[in-house]
Order: structure tokens, then C-alpha cells, then sequence
């Protein structure tokens, strides 16, 4: 995996306030438990596709790989009252982009991951007795899914992105892609105290 553990410290600074600022309904990363009304044992299930954010915002390892912005987020979700809050799970597949480690082609790609969070309820016992960035909190009755959603995948990201398990890369002599090259494919190495008399060999004097 990458970036778990580089990029915590990072997330989590930002989790604070992002999970718990008040949400936009506008925003399909938004979801209502309104519905739940509280209720331990009540549940419901919700499919959306959401664009994926850009900027500091962006899904993934800058320069690595990530989700393309803009491209569509698709989740499954069930949310469940429970008595300390709503705890919402399902899976989301993203699309990836990205450069092979090896080789340098471009990589695309898609990951299916699985999401498992509980939403504290405001002035529940667990909302007190832990801190913002441990768990989020439901504000106004609703859910940001963005900050979720980007943790899980930042975790399953691979540390180096291929664009097949068998690419040899490039040749360490002249650059070229090993899939381009013939099987023969060499470069001869000459004693440096020969170079001199094999250039003036070549240019005829």
C-alpha cells in the first residue's frame, strides 16, 4: 500500500474540519440521515455517482496516481441508526490514472474499495469522549462522504503503478522501452583507452 502512512498526518489535519464543517446539499458527497430519525435498527441503502473533486481536494498520490477529476465515483451504501449514530458502509469504485514506475507509459485502472464508518451523533457519549479527527461527526443530520471516500482509497493505492505485472521498463543505456526493443537488443561497451582510435578508425584517417 502507499501513502498510509506518509499522508495521515496530512489527512488527518485536514478531517477536522472538512468532516465537521456544515455541508452543502448541493453536493452529491452529501448524504441525509434525516430519514433514520435516530431510530437504532433502522436502516437504508443508497447508490450515487459523484464527480471526483479536484485541487487539495484531488483523490490520490500527486504525480503517482489518483482519480482523475471530475470522473464518476460510484457507490453502494447502507447507513444504520445505531445508538451512538449512523453507521454507513458499502464499496465505491473509482477510476485511476497514473504512470507506469517502470516504464513511464500511462496507467489506467480502476479500484473497488470497501467503506466502513460510524457518524457520531452530536452530545452522544462517543462524541465526547473522542476527538474529531477519530471519528467524524454527523452535522445537521447529514454526512460528508469526500473525506471517507479518500482515506479508503489513499490506503489501497500501489506503492508503484504498473502498467502490467511483466514490464522490464526501460533500457538503463539508451532509454528505449524494453517491449520496443528486439531480443537482441545490447549496447557494446568499449574501453575508453580504445574510444579515441576506433572514432579515428570510423572517420577514415
Amino acid at each position: 500500500m502507499i501513502g498510509a502512512r506518509t499522508l495521515v498526518p496530512v489527512m488527518n489535519a485536514q478531517r477536522s474540519t472538512h468532516r465537521n464543517s456544515r455541508p452543502d446539499d448541493a453536493s452529491p458527497w452529501i448524504v441525509s440521515t434525516r430519514e433514520l430519525a435516530r431510530r437504532p435498527g433502522t436502516m437504508r441503502t443508497l447508490q450515487r455517482t459523484a464527480p471526483a473533486p479536484g485541487g487539495d481536494e484531488a483523490i490520490g498520490i500527486e504525480g503517482v496516481i489518483g482519480v482523475p477529476e471530475g470522473s464518476g465515483v460510484e457507490m453502494d451504501l447502507s447507513l444504520e441508526s445505531v445508538t451512538e449514530g449512523v453507521y454507513l458502509s458499502g464499496t465505491a469504485v473509482v477510476p485511476l490514472t497514473g504512470e507506469c514506475s517502470r516504464c513511464l507509459d500511462p496507467v489506467h485502472d480502476e479500484l473497488e474499495i470497501r467503506i466502513g464508518e460510524l457518524f457520531a451523533y452530536p452530545d452522544s457519549t462517543t462524541e465526547e469522549t473522542t476527538d474529531s479527527d477519530e471519528i467524524p461527526r454527523l452535522v445537521d443530520e447529514r454526512i460528508d462522504l469526500t473525506q471517507l471516500v479518500r482515506d479508503a482509497v489513499v490506503t489501497d493505492l500501489p506503492m508503484a503503478p504498473l502498467c502490467r505485472d511483466d514490464c522490464r521498463g526501460l533500457c538503463s543505456e539508451c532509454g528505449e522501452r524494453w517491449a520496443d526493443l528486439p531480443a537482441d537488443h545490447g549496447h557494446e561497451i568499449l574501453d575508453p583507452r580504445w574510444a579515441a582510435l576506433r572514432e579515428r578508425l570510423s572517420s577514415g584517417e
